[in-house]
Parts: C-alpha cells; sequence; structure tokens
C-alpha cells in the first residue's frame, strides 16, 4: 500500500504503483484542479443528503489526548461519476474517498476535510488504515521538524525558498537519525554539529 501527499498524485506515480503490483491512497488537492473539485463537489451534495443515495463505506472514531478530542470520518465509494471523463487517465482507480476530522480544543471547533483516489474496492478496510497511518508518520515527522528546526516559525515565503529549505531540513534530519554515535536527542544533535565540525563531517559521511 502507497500513500502519497497531494505533490505525488501524478498520474504517472499511479501507474508506476500499479505496475509494481501495488495499491495506492492518493491526496488530491488543488493541483489537480479538475480533479479536485469534482471530487470535492461530489461529496459536499453526498453529504447535504447524509450519503443516503450513495453505495460507500463509511468508519468513523474518536482520540482523545492532551485536551483535545478529534472525531473522524471516512467515507469511501466506487461510485466514479462525477469523474467519469478522468477516469481512464488513471491507471488502477476505483474509487474515492473522503475524510473529516473535527477537532475540539477547548471550546474551538475545526473541521478539516481531505480528498483521495484510491485503487481500493468500497469493500476494503485498508483506506482507514493507510490514510490513519499516513497521518501518524506525518505528524511526527511534523512534530520533529517544528520542534527541532523551528520550520513553523521561518519567514522564508518567496519564490520556491519554502520548498528548498524543506528538502534541505528533511535532508539533515534523516543524516541526524543515521549518525548513530551520539546518543542524544535531533535538537542536540544539531546542535553540536554545529560547534565541532568534526562531528558535522561525521554526520554528512552518513549519505556516502
Amino acid at each position: 500500500m502507497v500513500t502519497i501527499d497531494a505533490m505525488g498524485c501524478q498520474k504517472a506515480i499511479a501507474k508506476k504503483i500499479i505496475q509494481k503490483e501495488a495499491d495506492y491512497v492518493l491526496a488530491v488537492k488543488g493541483n489537480q484542479g479538475h480533479l479536485s473539485s469534482a471530487i470535492r463537489d461530489f461529496f459536499d451534495m453526498a453529504h447535504e443528503e447524509n450519503f443516503k443515495q450513495l453505495s460507500h463505506h463509511f468508519h468513523e472514531e474518536i482520540d482523545k489526548a492532551h485536551g483535545r478530542v478529534e472525531h473522524r470520518r471516512y467515507w469511501l465509494t466506487e461510485d466514479l461519476s462525477s469523474i467519469k471523463d478522468l477516469t481512464s487517465k488513471w491507471v488502477g482507480l476505483k474509487s474515492i474517498g473522503m475524510v473529516e476530522s473535527q477537532r475540539h480544543i477547548g471550546d474551538k471547533v475545526t473541521v478539516d476535510r481531505r480528498y483521495f483516489i484510491c485503487s481500493l474496492h468500497e469493500t476494503d478496510d485498508l483506506f482507514t488504515k493507510a490514510v490513519r497511518r499516513h497521518w501518524r508518520v506525518e505528524n511526527e515527522l511534523h512534530w520533529v521538524l517544528d520542534v527541532s528546526f523551528r520550520e513553523d516559525h521561518s519567514p522564508i515565503r518567496r519564490d520556491n525558498g519554502a520548498e528548498n529549505m524543506a528538502t534541505t531540513r528533511h535532508i539533515t534530519l534523516n543524516m541526524l537519525r543515521q549518525e548513530k554515535t551520539c546518543k542524544k536527542g535531533i535538537k542536540a544533535k544539531r546542535f553540536k554539529a554545529a560547534l565541532d565540525s568534526d562531528y558535522a563531517e561525521k554526520v554528512i559521511s552518513t549519505v556516502f
């Protein structure tokens, strides 16, 4: 099972995954213009009708931690009528999905919806598991980047600067994780590398 964020929602990638006899769950956002808007409009209409007229698989779960309550709902359907003009372009496409995440933090309530294209049948439970595990990896990675690299405080926004720095942070994080002689956390390792050129060379050498 391959899960990828919207940057990886590309026809060539979907085709390669199927050729390797795997399945995919690909996030769909604005970078896939018509596909994104068609799926969003389809689920908005289905949601208004409480999904009564739609064959689908549904799952929900509630997480409580650190004063936060998160209610997640998952829908997966093989009804591709909203994107029938695009289905032939996506190898292996069998279903589309939506995940609604409702977060309660104190008195504040936020609702976020994400959309996906999948090579799964709507009877599969893999959609829920795939999205949940992908978010877990994503959240853990984001937490490390924010704490150790203060990524959320970066003022870099112009042109490709933000994307280039994000790539640099990911490479640096991977090198620091692979360096095993220092038994400290990522933030401490990064600080040590800034003060000790010999240790910095040792970190860099992990990629060679």
